[in-house]
């Protein structure tokens, strides 16, 4: 922490130390005089361009291409896997922050405030726990949970019941797509985890079983060879795009709600107990004109069954291509 700049607390930044080691970090703490970087950084787009340019130029034109070459999607602006793997590997912080006061010819002056409110970035399973109300045993539970004999855990429930007992300091997290089972102690060991995940090419690190999209979601319910099966959510006035799919069929069975359904050139309407057969290489699209959610079971079968397996006519939210 440097100069007072004005009399309101705010000082100029003498120098940016990024994950100092334990040594080095506990000097600073015994001296006082440093504070914590809690992330947030506040600026001018045009000055964090400018410094990125100045320390890191690979970086900036990387970035510069990426977004020439993105694509609109909704409201995503999608960059291409070619363009971001050329940008360097770097935060922000080793990239810009550190080097920031080395160039004083490029005129930015860095300056901190004090802010003293208690900080947590919530950044682990463990801060999870710490910052959440837990009951008289020191356990945190939230959806369909059984504690017994347990204490000091965090046991979360999204589709199914979950039963924890004896446990202690425990971290237990169920989903669709996975279940983790580990202690406090490790919870920063996940980024090991999932890295060897995705070197075994674990579908669960690329789509998740429920996958929204702008006219709804669908939930992928069971799969098998040559077979899946969707439960499909179109809410009022959604639309899905005019489509084909050129290695599988289609069967749509109305749960509830009413369907317009477009096959080739017959528009139907459908209520719920009613379904319909779109199959291999017919244009169709489902739609919602009612005012509640549309919900669809749909079974695919055939040869191939990828979400890449789509050939898109017209889509009212710009979306293109598979």
């Amino acid at each position: 922490m440097g100069q007072a700049i004005t009399e309101n607390d705010i000082y100029a930044i003498d120098g940016f130390v990024e994950k100092p080691d334990m040594a080095t970090a506990q000097t600073y703490v015994d001296s006082g005089q440093y504070l914590w970087n809690s992330g947030i950084f506040m600026m001018r787009a045009s000055v964090w361009l400018r410094a990125i340019q100045h320390f890191n130029p690979t970086m900036y034109t990387a970035c510069q291409q990426s977004i020439a070459n993105a694509k609109s999607d909704c409201d995503f602006v999608r960059i291409t896997k070619e363009d971001f793997s050329l940008c360097p590997s770097d935060s922000i912080d080793y990239a810009v922050m550190e080097k920031l006061n080395t160039s004083p010819e490029l005129g930015i002056q860095a300056c901190v405030i004090p802010l003293d409110v208690g900080w947590s970035d919530v950044g682990a399973w463990d801060a999870v726990w710490e910052v959440s109300e837990k009951d008289a045993q020191g356990n945190f539970a939230r959806g369909d949970v059984m504690l017994e004999n347990s204490k000091n855990c965090l046991a979360m429930a999204d589709s199914r019941l979950l039963v924890c007992l004896g446990m202690e300091d425990a971290i237990v997290i169920e989903t669709a797509d996975a279940v983790l089972v580990t202690n406090k102690a490790n919870t920063s060991g996940m980024k090991q985890v999932i890295t060897r995940l995705k070197e075994a090419q674990y579908k669960q690190t690329d789509n998740h079983r429920k996958v929204y999209r702008p006219w709804g979601h669908y939930d992928s319910v069971d799969s098998g060879e040559h077979f899946q099966v969707k439960r499909i959510v179109v809410k009022p006035g959604g639309r899905l795009s005019m489509q084909l799919h050129n290695h599988r069929a289609e069967h749509w069975v109305i749960v509830s709600g009413i369907a317009t359904v477009t096959r080739g050139d017959e528009v139907m309407t459908l209520h719920p107990n009613e379904s319909t057969f779109i199959p291999l290489g017919v244009k169709h699209r489902l739609e919602n004109l009612g005012t509640t959610d549309l919900e669809v079971i749909e079974v695919q079968s055939g040869a191939y069954l990828g979400e890449d397996d789509i050939v898109r006519f017209g889509d009212i939210y710009g979306r293109t291509g598979a």
